[in-house]
């Protein structure tokens, strides 16, 4: 286990370092502040509440603990990140029994608290360039909110898209957003790194950017002045990071490869439901922590062949 979290973290580390580059000292402040508290708050409730072996350092606390703060914007006060890091692990964790049997990714249960709690915080996002302001950094719209707020005001998408940077720009980060989830190519990156040293397998991520890619595809063919591209929608938001990094989370996410099709293909259909006919400019968090709920089932009735039998007698 230790093994396969380290190899996680270093897989993101590219998305780490390009939010630094973007975003400065606040993606310092948060991850640091998010990671610290995910693991002495697994050591404090495992040693003094459960009365268990702590099992901090094996590396699942650092992940959750990374995966939230780049689930947040890099001017979020730390009172509020650690509230979430205590969310993430004593709700979404622990409460459960630890790594292993929880039924929801922890993270994005500390995000969706947060998200629900805090709404001005957590929808405050800094400008990129201002890498020594913390909490007073300018903050602006994200690419995702200014095609929400247009599509609702029923805006041609023609004149959205002067709003929005370059595609170039998207995928190489340069845009608002929360801290780990703007540079498309760094998140890519880490794909590969994980497909490469198999932590994962291309099935979850696939599914769900294919499954985005082919349903916002069939928007914009239908109507291209009403719903985005199908390469905006990919470079945006949250999806590149809940799907390569947070839905395939070996606990929360099915055991067997055609289960993990429907749950990445559930996750994208949902995720683009909500991005383009709900309130929320993004849904790839409600998506996973949906999909989360159905792998039980999935796991269930979709069992691979058996190829032999016990015989009575």
């Amino acid at each position: 286990m230790p093994k396969l979290m380290y190899g996680v973290i270093l897989a993101l580390l590219p998305a780490f370092l390009v939010s630094v580059f973007y975003f400065g000292l606040g993606v310092i402040i948060i991850t640091a502040v998010s990671v610290i508290s995910c693991i002495l708050f697994e050591y404090l409730i495992q040693k003094y509440l459960l009365k268990t072996k702590p099992s901090h350092l094996d590396g699942s606390a650092a992940v959750t603990g990374i995966l939230l703060a780049f689930c947040l914007p890099s001017n979020i006060p730390v009172w509020i990140v650690i509230i979430g890091a205590l969310v993430s692990i004593g709700i979404g964790k622990m409460t459960f029994g630890g790594l292993g049997n929880n039924p929801f990714n922890p993270a994005i249960v500390g995000r969706v608290f947060l998200f629900i709690s805090f709404p001005v915080a957590m929808t405050s996002y800094p400008e990129p360039g201002q890498w020594f302001s913390y909490m007073d950094a300018s903050t602006g719209a994200t690419p995702l909110s200014i095609m929400n707020e247009s599509l609702a005001n029923e805006i041609p998408v023609s004149e959205i898209m002067v709003k929005i940077p370059s595609y170039l720009d998207l995928f190489m980060g340069k845009m608002l957003g929360s801290s780990g989830e703007i540079a498309a190519f760094a998140l890519l990156l880490g794909l590969f790194y994980m497909l490469w040293k198999k932590i994962i397998t291309w099935h979850i991520p696939v599914s769900i950017l294919f499954t985005v890619f082919a349903f916002t595809g069939a928007l914009w063919i239908g109507n291209s002045e009403k719903y985005a591209d199908p390469l905006f929608h990919l470079l945006t938001g949250g999806l590149l990071l809940g799907a390569v990094f947070m839905a395939t989370d070996y606990v929360t996410s099915p055991m067997t490869t055609k289960g993990m099709v429907i749950y990445g293909t559930g996750i994208g259909v949902i995720t683009v439901l909500i991005r383009t006919f709900g309130a929320y400019p993004e849904g790839v968090q409600f998506a996973i922590l949906i999909m989360n709920g159905f792998t039980p089932l999935l796991n269930k009735y979709i069992k691979p062949k058996r190829f032999g039998e016990v015989r009575n007698g």
